[in-house]
């Protein structure tokens, strides 16, 4: 598996990030989604990166700065026909190698609190993401679970 940095130009990428987006739609009110689009994926504080084999898109993830201290886990997705074989784990691991060498003091992430979430949070729990209050402009919501890892 190759992790590369991804302008989001191709169109293997947008169909996946669209697909992300409508995914959380299904599970959560518009008002509780809180996934970037393209064109937010396309800010400067916003780092994007695409994992391939063999020239096939697995998935996605993100690292957005919310200051020199503090970064963001965003965008994370492992397509549909490669779930369970550790896209997510091998992209997380990338996020949080990326935000130590960046001199962040800490990586924080929002996800998902319906059972559809669970494999996501058992595996940030297993990567040393504690529960957490909501950080940045985030509130509470029931939809919503904050974490964070001290690095």
């Amino acid at each position: 598996m190759e992790i590369r940095i991804d302008d989001l130009s191709g169109v293997e990428i947008q169909h996946l990030i669209r697909h992300h987006i409508a995914s959380m739609l299904d599970h959560s009110p518009p008002e509780s989604v809180h996934a970037l689009d393209l064109n937010g994926l396309k800010q400067p504080e916003v780092t994007f990166w695409s994992v391939w084999e063999d020239g096939e898109l697995l998935g996605c993830g993100a690292l957005k700065e919310l200051d020199s201290e503090h970064g963001e886990v965003k965008s994370m997705r492992t397509a549909d026909g490669h779930l369970r074989k550790g896209v997510a784990r091998l992209m997380l691991n990338h996020i949080i190698t990326e935000a130590k060498n960046r001199g962040y003091g800490r990586l924080s992430l929002e996800t998902g609190s319906t059972d559809d979430f669970i494999p996501a949070r058992i595996m940030y729990e297993q990567c040393g993401f504690e529960y957490c209050p909501p950080f940045a402009d985030y509130i509470e919501d029931p939809y919503s679970v904050f974490m964070t890892k001290v690095l």
